[in-house]
């Protein structure tokens, strides 16, 4: 049921958008003040959560481990998944986002001959690498649209990502595994039972939004031809804050860019936010140093406390009487 309200939920998206454009010749709201909101919901949205979660106290050190802590000497310890200083932290926070290393170790759980039995999920670990990193390398191929002249380092980007040269214009190979990891992701939700029982409406939106993303984005590269040039106009106008809506720009481009904005609206909302939260998360950016040093709680307040040497000295006589040792004479 989430599956086919977010699949519609994204259909009807395109439907407006092309409706809008085709019909209602409401280019610039599509092409302008639904972008702009979008960003603007976007940067206002994620430094809303940031603050909230920065502004959140953590009096101790919770951190997620599965190493041994730093301890006795001769014991050996897990520099990595157990650190215990900030360099520790940063090695393990880089592998965690630049590798998926948690990801790596997951293991799936089944009943075969009514045994328990754990095995590799290596597939899933693969799928979300290449996806995310996929992603980041389409988005810096997109600034050429955004600078002119176009940074040098944009071209080594494309040279790499376009050494298969199949046709004209060539291949982007990120385009492709972006399409395939996504709909990996997507069948996974479907076909393991587990994962389609706990998957919800947010769960799928996303996917089929970035699907929709995708697949408008090879129509127009690929299939359907756009004007380059005008559509460069455009992205310009909108960057350097003096939008215009040249002539020529193809409905394909704008349902694209009004997918795109939903997508930068809806992230501060959905699970997406993640991305900049993993850097903000005290289970892996704190060090696990409660051996070494002691962790005071700053809540804490002043309270008069009663100690043992108080009640002797309060039931001393009583407590020689009833046979019971002191301390103190």
């Amino acid at each position: 049921m989430g599956a086919l309200f977010s699949l519609f939920t994204v259909l009807i998206l395109v439907l407006i958008a092309f409706a809008g454009v085709k019909a209602g010749n409401l280019h610039f709201l599509f092409g302008v003040v639904i972008p702009y909101a979008a960003i603007i919901t976007f940067i206002t949205g994620v430094i809303y959560r940031i603050l909230k979660w920065a502004g959140s106290p953590v009096p101790f050190r919770i951190p997620t481990t599965c190493g041994q802590q730093k301890s006795l000497p001769w014991i050996k310890h897990s520099k990595i998944e157990n650190p215990s200083n900030t360099l520790g932290v940063i090695k393990r926070m880089a592998l965690e986002v630049l590798l998926f290393r948690s990801l790596f170790r997951n293991l799936k759980t089944e009943i075969r001959e009514e045994k328990v039995v754990y095995g590799s999920e290596k597939w899933l670990w693969l799928a979300g690498l290449v996806f995310h990193w996929s992603f980041l390398i389409i988005i810096l191929r997109h600034f050429r649209l955004f600078v002119d002249p176009v940074p040098a380092f944009m071209h080594l980007i494309e040279s790499f990502d376009g050494f298969l040269q199949i046709g004209v214009p060539r291949l982007f190979i990120t385009g492709v595994i972006l399409l395939v990891s996504v709909a990996y992701l997507l069948f996974r939700r479907f076909f393991i039972q587990q994962v389609r029982y706990i998957s919800l409406a947010n769960d799928y939106f996303p996917l089929f939004l970035i699907l929709g993303i995708g697949f408008t984005g090879i129509l127009m590269r690929y299939f359907t031809k756009v004007d380059l040039v005008n559509t460069k106009q455009l992205i310009i106008g909108l960057f350097s804050f003096k939008p215009e809506i040249p002539e020529g720009v193809g409905v394909i481009f704008y349902i694209h860019l009004f997918l795109v904005s939903i997508l930068f609206a809806y992230f501060p909302f959905s699970k997406l936010v993640h991305m900049p939260g993993v850097f903000l998360s005290p289970t892996r950016n704190l060090s696990n140093n409660n051996r070494t040093k002691r962790h005071i709680n700053p809540w804490n307040y002043p309270v008069k406390v009663h100690t043992y040497e108080d009640y002797e000295n309060e039931f001393r006589e009583k407590m020689k009487k009833a046979g019971i040792p002191v301390e103190k004479e």
